[in-house]
């Protein structure tokens, strides 16, 4: 399998699922000012017209965009890993929930701050609705290890990728502490680190 990527960007997070549930994928970065492949400069968009990553090209010759999507196919391909709970389970239907709130209300909103276009009134009208979300997700993350109890999942891949975009945005995270101590306990694990080497962000 192959994964395209671009130094952490939201494909951070399958890039750590991967990892984590011991898969080997083909790292292919991509340029997204340009829409071409950095290791020779064809078109990206030739391959994913969406034109934004990530995208996982499956053995097959398919391709599977969109992270959560991507995120619980690897899971699934190594359920032992325990990344994610069963398919039609109440447990994987919580999965998903937190997967579609961070999509939605986190990484939509988050991602608003590196488009210099974005007025600053827009930019202000999202930090006081983001400030809500951060509320709130610091409050379920009270008293866990982890977005889904003591298990790391998918959930937390996506979760600590977006949030690790607010010190290059200069959001200030310090008012919700338990998202900081969330960030530092999975910035800590392993095959994160690996994951955050491999894309050149951490030494």
């Amino acid at each position: 399998m192959k994964l395209y990527y671009s130094p952490g960007a939201c494909s951070l997070a399958p890039h750590i699922v991967a990892r984590e549930a011991g898969i080997p994928v083909d790292l292919t970065k991509v340029d997204l000012k340009t829409k071409t492949l950095a290791d020779g400069g064809a078109s990206y968009t030739a391959i994913n017209a969406k034109g934004y990553v990530p995208a996982l090209g499956l053995d097959d010759g398919s391709m599977l965009t969109e992270g959560p999507a991507i995120m619980q196919y690897l899971a699934d391909q190594k359920p032992d890993a325990g990344l994610a709970p069963k398919i039609g389970s109440m447990e994987r239907l919580r999965l998903q929930e937190w997967l579609n709130f961070i999509s939605t209300e986190l990484h939509k909103a988050m991602g608003t701050f590196f488009n210099p276009k974005a007025p600053q009134e827009w930019k202000t009208a999202v930090t006081e609705r983001l400030g809500v979300r951060l509320d709130y997700l610091a409050k379920e993350l009270g008293g866990k290890q982890y977005l889904m109890g003591d298990k790391f999942s998918v959930a937390d891949a996506y979760l600590f990728t977006v949030m690790n975009w607010a010190p290059m945005v200069r959001f200030d995270l310090s008012r919700w502490l338990a998202i900081g101590e969330y960030q530092k306990r999975v910035a800590q694990r392993p095959k994160v680190q690996e994951a955050l080497k491999a894309e050149g962000l951490l030494k």
